[in-house]
């Protein structure tokens, strides 16, 4: 049998979580060779409204390209976590945005926060790459691919004159998150 891995991106609209699973899935499967799928899905406010990125990374086939039972979770904000911040499969991890989710969603999981958005602020110096600091993260904390290759991917996805600034995002976000997992 396949290994399958199910990460759930999440947030309000127009924080660039899709983007962020994309990138992810590219970084699975067109880097690394596995297989890889990713699904969203939003609110019909689209922007400001909850919504969610799904990527299902597989070293197999994937017979089944919507999440069922979610290895990890990223909730940007509250309302997020209360929408999505479900089906997290037991020893499972969700990461929270530690100054925008304050009720902490219970289950049978493991609950980590960073303060996503504050470090992209205050460490990058732009909220903008907000997303790539988590993706970071979710990929320190998860090894589900391999610093490089999600390296290579954000790095590929983003205009010349922003590469520095996305690669110093997703480094601090991978060095936050493998800080947290170990």
């Amino acid at each position: 049998m396949s290994q399958r891995y199910e990460i759930r991106f999440s947030g309000a609209g127009g924080q660039g979580l899709i983007t962020a699973g994309i990138i992810l899935a590219e970084a699975a499967s067109i880097i690394e060779g596995k297989s890889a799928v990713q699904s969203q899905s939003y609110g019909p406010e689209a922007r400001g409204g909850a919504s969610k990125s799904e990527v299902i990374i597989s070293d197999g086939p994937i017979d089944y390209p919507k999440a069922t039972i979610v290895d990890a979770c990223l909730a940007m904000t509250q309302e997020a976590a209360n929408k999505y911040a479900t089906g997290i499969k037991d020893g499972g991890l969700l990461l929270l945005d530690d100054d925008f989710v304050k009720d902490t969603p219970t289950g049978n999981f493991k609950v980590y926060r960073l303060p996503i958005m504050r470090m992209a602020k205050e460490d990058v110096g732009r909220e903008i790459v907000a997303n790539v600091v988590a993706l970071g993260a979710v990929v320190g904390m998860t090894g589900v691919v391999s610093r490089e290759a999600a390296e290579e991917a954000v790095l590929r996805k983003v205009p010349e004159a922003f590469k520095d600034l996305n690669k110093k995002a997703f480094n601090l976000g991978f060095e936050k998150g493998k800080g947290l997992a170990n």
